[in-house]
């Protein structure tokens, strides 16, 4: 138990625990859109010896793979291009010429950003933020990975028509709409829940909930 004049151990405490960020209807918005940019985008599975060849231009071998990016041990296979900008598809596929290994720290601060300027970039995970030994060298190789072969991209409006097109990002907006309507209602719950709940605390309970978003 904390002793009430000790302000500085109280500080300590409070700056060492963090409260996990509170989903929401609407923050799942850009999960959202990646689900319907997703589910359309192509899916073309490497070859063995595809997979073979990515990793000799790396510089890796298949018993120990590491992340293209900083080196750490790869957990996932990124994609090198984004498949999505501006809510929309870029035309760029899940394939083994538009995908390396990562980890999860840089897959997460890439994000869509155009990799070379990512690693180059002060992100509090990428490499450079980071300090990383041999970035410039893992450049080099992924600029040789980019010229191995030429990465599919798809104009998918000219293949489908504009009113197929349209139509389905349409129902994107639908969703998004109604998961903002959702949204409200959750706010007003949650509001009226975190007032039951600040009614049965202990009296001198010096006790905050969070009840919007």
């Amino acid at each position: 138990m904390t002793a009430p004049g000790d302000v500085s151990r109280r500080r300590l405490l409070t700056a060492v625990f963090k409260m996990p960020s509170v989903q929401t209807m609407v923050s799942r918005k850009s999960s959202v859109t990646n689900a319907f940019v997703n589910s359309i985008v192509p899916v073309v599975p490497p070859t063995a010896d595809e997979i073979d060849e990515a990793l000799s231009i790396l510089g890796m071998e298949p018993a120990d793979v590491r992340c293209a990016f900083c080196g750490d041990k790869a957990t996932e296979w990124d994609h090198l291009r984004p498949l999505v900008l501006k809510h929309r598809p870029t035309g760029f596929i899940s394939e083994i010429a538009n995908l390396v290994p990562a980890c999860g720290k840089c897959n997460q601060s890439k994000g869509n950003k155009p990799w070379r300027d990512w690693m180059l970039g002060k992100a509090a995970l990428s490499p450079t933020g980071r300090a990383v030994a041999g970035t410039p060298e893992r450049i080099i190789r992924l600029e040789a990975y980019e010229k191995w072969r030429s990465p599919t991209r798809i104009e998918f409006e000219a293949i489908l028509g504009a009113e197929i097109w349209e139509q389905y990002w349409r129902l994107l907006d639908d969703v998004n709409a109604e998961l903002r309507r959702c949204h409200d209602v959750a706010v007003s719950i949650r509001s009226r829940v975190g007032a039951a709940i600040a009614h049965t605390s202990a009296p001198g309970e010096d006790r905050q909930i969070a009840t919007t978003s």
